[in-house]
């Protein structure tokens, strides 16, 4: 088994589990305890376990979701939405925007005002968010449902193609080695669709985000012209992404107006 399958696999029964084994990983993979702690040791280096003696756990204590869900993620929304308020400083009527798939990018899609606007989304949540919006021409390529997402081979180069002038990118981690990342390869090569026809490129994550790498990176924090955050993202964290020009961050308040 490749060594990303083989952390897919431990990922997942750390989701169900809340705590692995070497001794079980190693039977159940059939791979030496020494490549299992191998790859507990990068999974850690990824902010995604926390090592203990003979195995691992969650690094926040609870499983966390690591695939897109048919419902949003409600952790963080008043960050989420913070977020949200602060990136509609970039959208001006007439513009063509693209909004990834994702639970803060979907507080984007409700926060946006009925307006002529063109959004083109694969995220299933938004399209139901936008469709009430008669002002908001929404542009939807094709594919097949994945959760709650549409994907599919004969969408990406028609995405590419597109004069796409503003993306909302959301990521599942952001980490100053390993870039934007996400789990699921059905959107590696969706996101990748997006950042190649945009022109100006918005991360959006939460705080939480900070620190964790998922197992496919597809973007350098360099590729974004700003990124979106909330005000509980500690200062020194912050200070070390922005060091030496990695990234512009931008951090919205949470404090009521």
């Amino acid at each position: 088994m490749l060594a990303f399958a083989r952390h897919q696999f431990i990922l997942d029964l750390l989701q169900s589990q809340g705590t692995v084994q070497v001794s079980e990983l190693s039977e159940r993979l059939s791979v030496t305890p020494k490549t299992i702690r191998e790859d507990l040791e990068k999974l850690e280096e990824k902010g995604l376990l926390a090592r203990i003696h003979g195995g691992a756990v969650s690094r926040s204590g609870e499983a966390e979701s690591i695939l897109p869900l048919q419902f949003p993620n409600t952790k963080h929304v008043s960050e989420k939405e913070a977020i949200a308020v602060h990136a509609l400083r970039y959208i001006r009527q007439d513009d063509v925007i693209a909004l990834d798939a994702g639970s803060t990018t979907l507080e984007i899609a409700k926060k946006l005002p009925d307006m002529p606007l063109t959004v083109l989304t694969n995220d299933l949540l938004i399209m139901r968010e936008l469709t009430v919006k008669e002002n908001i021409r929404l542009v939807v390529p094709g594919g097949y449902r994945h959760r709650n997402v549409l994907v599919g081979n004969d969408a990406l180069d028609w995405l590419a193609r597109l004069n796409v002038q503003k993306l909302f990118l959301s990521a599942t981690g952001v980490h100053d080695k390993f870039g934007l990342s996400v789990f699921t390869g059905e959107l590696l090569d969706l996101k990748k669709a997006y950042l190649f026809g945009a022109k100006e490129i918005y991360g959006v994550a939460d705080h939480s985000k900070f620190d964790r790498a998922a197992l496919q990176t597809f973007a350098a924090l360099e590729d974004l012209d700003v990124l979106i955050t909330d005000d509980g993202l500690d200062d020194d964290i912050r200070r070390r992404y922005e060091k030496g020009g990695q990234v512009n961050i931008e951090t919205a308040s949470t404090k009521p107006i």
